[in-house]
């Protein structure tokens, strides 16, 4: 057992180094409430992070019913033991005193205290109204990347199949689309090629917008272990902070804002240029290679210096670093998807790969990283944008398939365009013709840009609002009927982290009050709704989260991601597997395409595909002509500036993120004290020279505007590149006096009072990162500091990162394991 560390301070640990090719050594990370030894504890329960979208596997420690602590589970393949600062101090939240414990409606304009029979009443009278009066289309259901594959799966069969609507979405929808459309352009399928595994195998590692250290700290430890080992890897950085990973960098670009698409045409001009092909690769594999080579000819590093603002000599040190590598492992994440060209840019981290002929072995592969913890989940089950199975829409075999399933009629599976994606239909419920938005395990009224906008159409008295959450978050202040739900821990699922290793979470105490697991409350509402299948019985047969994972195994089986060879019992035993798990593959699959392109045939695809810089979705027919034998598509697009650029009103640009502290709108990591003392408030990034020229110090309080509306906080100057600014989107207003957004005595203070409503055309994802905004001084810090951790991006410049603290509060954590090295040496 080592020393206790302050994992605040210390977010990633101490080293435990292994070589290339070696397997990461095991580290237990533990940390229990005060007071608490292990031997203490009645019963270890097992599960997995809900904090982010690495999939740790942990056990929950449990006394007398109650929740104790946490420790890492060494077996598991994701993380060997170890855990991050959320996963080791999140949980906490699930105690806390404001849980919502009883249902909530909306009597004389105020939120009062019901009953469950009472508040499902409303939302069954409401649904069948509208289906009466307006018809399937006036319903709309927005939910999470943080419930379990089971609720997921019963949402969209209840939505799609019991109410007949188009519109279901995810907040995946704001982290995740992109990587899922990504991979069906380059692939015809969704689903991640490579494995966390390959960290331990290559020797260059390629990230592109994807801050490891703070999203997915885990990794981000691994790939420390690796540094410190025999045959370290090379690391290129593309991201325009200064981040950790760009201090350990062999190259680091810090691009433009919104200019990744021309960076990468650049990048693969010198490996066309300087014949890094693979040619028996492509041609045996690929399709497009002739017109990614005529579209690039022209986009030397000089040509893209001028519109990255980025040197030629670094331009060319990462082509050289990416064509010379043996095994290249490339993570792509929102520095990417939020921004300017999303689709277009991740597409040529594909291509990277596809030209290269990295693919399908150890240390050579391409993530296209999720942001939460089920996103995944959301897209194979049909919540985010697709149908069930990775199904394709256009497909009308794939459509009969699916209401076989489900014992339905094919027509009565809305596919005649395809799913809504969460900003059209909120303009929908603007506009009038969705009435009814049921919002589950999401805040939109913190995490959507533009958010007096948002405000505005959640406040509408013709818009029936249903919100199903922990808390009386922002969103569910403005709702018609809050359902108080159970949250992890406190029910049992299944979901599925970013390199497809599906966690099984069990039910580890109770929840608080009359809270409900969440598949509970939609198996409720089907019930009262009486949805039936073509035969008359019930729509939905299944009643509890086992039972409904053996339903969705039926409509997986055979498809990209077939569940059809787990069950409860192989998860409990063996930690997490990843799929597609069958007959072909009893015990799961570490990677894809190891022999060719599986799912990309035109009668097999997820997707016909898209224009990347229109969003024009291609017919079968065109899809038949481009692709016959179903091969990877190099796909080419020509770099097309932001929508809105800077000017003189508005000189910076505006980026928004997150922060290794907190997730998402901070509703459970906000009430863990560690996790929120060391990042208590929002704050503002700028640049040194850009402080300099402003008359701005470190502290100051400064507000941020741009043509949509504005925010304060305090100033941080950082390493970040000149001409922009950056502000965590974490933070909203329910921990402040105004409750649910910025009054006359309250300012903003959520990034989103000033981002856009725009999205990629492709993915349908709002592009936080493209942004114009003004910077003005409203008061001195006189030696104030900003709330900004000093551990990771957001350290002080002139500074390396240093010691953060967690605001007096214990974060001290026990680590244990193999702390035998490859080599002498190093710092642990």
């Amino acid at each position: 057992m080592e020393p206790a560390l302050d994992r605040i301070g210390e977010p990633w640990g101490s080293r435990v180094p292994h070589g290339r090719h070696r397997s990461w050594p095991a580290r237990v990370d533990t940390f229990l409430a005060e007071g608490v030894e292990p031997a203490m504890v009645q019963e270890w329960v097992q599960a997995a992070s809900i904090l982010h979208s690495d999939g740790d596997a942990m056990d929950i420690a449990v006394i007398d019913g109650r929740m104790v602590g946490v420790r890492g589970r060494a077996t598991d393949r994701v993380n060997r033991g170890r855990l991050g600062p959320k996963d080791l101090f999140g949980w906490q939240a699930n105690a806390s005193p404001d849980r919502l414990t009883r249902p909530l409606v909306r009597e004389d304009g105020r939120l009062v205290e019901s009953d469950w029979d009472t508040a499902m009443s409303r939302v069954v009278a409401r649904s069948r109204e509208l289906l009466r009066e307006r018809g399937p289309g006036s319903l709309g259901f927005y939910t999470s990347g943080q419930l379990f594959l089971e609720e997921y799966y019963t949402l969209a069969v209840l939505a799609r199949a019991g109410i007949g609507t188009n519109h279901l979405d995810g907040n995946t929808r704001l982290c995740t689309s992109t990587a899922a459309e990504a991979l069906k352009e380059s692939f015809g399928c969704d689903g991640q090629p490579g494995s966390y595994d390959d960290i331990d195998h290559a020797d260059v590692i390629a990230l592109f917008g994807h801050n490891i250290a703070e999203t997915q700290p885990v990794q981000w430890m691994r790939v420390l272990d690796r540094l410190e080992g025999t045959e370290p890897p090379r690391l290129l950085c593309v991201d325009p902070r200064p981040t950790q990973v760009a201090r350990r960098a062999a190259v680091h670009l810090a691009p433009r804002v919104g200019t990744n698409v021309a960076l990468l045409n650049a990048l693969l001009h010198e490996i066309i240029r300087t014949d890094r092909v693979d040619h028996a690769y492509v041609e045996a594999h690929t399709v497009g290679y002739e017109e990614l080579a005529a579209r690039v000819k022209d986009c030397t590093p000089g040509w893209a210096a001028g519109i990255c603002d980025v040197p030629v000599s670094r331009i060319e040190e990462a082509a050289e670093l990416l064509g010379s590598a043996d095994r290249l492992l490339s993570t792509v994440l929102q520095g990417f998807y939020q921004s300017n060209q999303a689709t277009a840019a991740a597409v040529q981290v594909n291509n990277l790969h596809l030209v290269r002929g990295m693919l399908g072995r150890p240390g050579a592969g391409v993530l296209q990283m999720n942001g939460q913890p089920t996103a995944q989940n959301t897209r194979e089950c049909g919540a985010n944008g697709d149908l069930p199975g990775f199904r394709n829409w256009q497909n009308d075999a794939h459509v009969a398939e699916l209401a076989e399933v489900w014992n339905v009629e094919p027509g009565s599976i809305p596919h005649y365009a395809p799913p809504t994606h969460a900003l059209q239909m909120f303009r929908y419920a603007e506009q009038g013709s969705i009435r009814m938005l049921w919002v589950s395990g999401t805040n939109p009224a913190v995490s959507l840009p533009e958010l007096a906008r948002v405000r505005s159409i959640l406040a509408q008295e013709r818009l029936f609002v249903v919100v199903q959450d922990l808390f009386l978050t922002e969103t569910a202040q403005l709702a018609d009927v809050v359902l108080p739900a159970a949250t992890w821990g406190e029910k049992t699922g299944t979901f599925t982290n970013a390199d497809r290793t599906v966690h099984l979470s069990d039910k580890a105490v109770d929840p608080p009050g009359r809270a409900r697991p969440d598949l509970d409350i939609f198996l409720d509402y089907a019930a009262r709704m009486d949805f039936r299948d073509k035969d008359g019985g019930p729509l939905i047969s299944w009643q509890d989260p086992e039972s409904a994972f053996e339903a969705w195994k039926r409509c997986s089986a055979g498809r990209p991601c077939d569940y059809s060879g787990l069950t409860y019992a192989k998860l409990r035993g063996a930690g997490g597997v990843q799929w597609p798990v069958g007959p072909q593959a009893p015990e799961g699959t570490e990677r894809l395409y190891t022999r060719g392109i599986s799912w990309a045939r035109p009668e097999t695809c997820e997707s016909y595909g898209k224009d990347l810089v229109t969003g024009a979705a291609n017919s079968e027919d065109m899809y038949r002509v481009l692709n016959p034998d179903g091969k990877a598509m190099i796909k080419a697009a020509g770099y097309v500036p932001a929508h809105e650029e800077p000017d003189e009103q508005y000189p910076f640009q505006l980026t928004t993120g997150r922060t290794l502290y907190h997730f998402h709108t901070r509703t459970k990591t906000g009430r863990a004290p560690q996790l929120n003392g060391a990042a208590p408030d929002v704050w503002v990034e700028i640049s040194e020279s850009d402080a300099r020229a402003q008359d701005l110090a470190e502290g100051d309080l400064v507000e941020v505007r741009s043509p949509r509306g504005a925010l304060r906080g305090r100033l941080r100057v950082t390493g970040l590149r000149p001409g922009l600014l950056f502000v965590p989107f974490h933070y909203g207003y329910w921990d402040t006096p105004a409750g649910s957004g910025p009054d006359a005595t309250t300012p903003g203070r959520a990034a989103n009072e000033t981002t856009i409503t725009a999205w990629d055309p492709a993915s349908k994802q709002p592009l936080f990162k493209t942004a114009a905004a003004a910077l003005t001084l409203v008061e001195r810090g006189d030696g104030k500091q900003a709330p900004a951790p000093t551990t990771a991006a957001s350290a002080p410049v002139g500074s390396a990162a240093v010691r953060s603290t967690a605001g007096g509060v214990d974060a001290r954590v026990s680590q244990a394991g193999d702390t035998s090295w490859d080599e002498p040496g190093g710092d642990r």
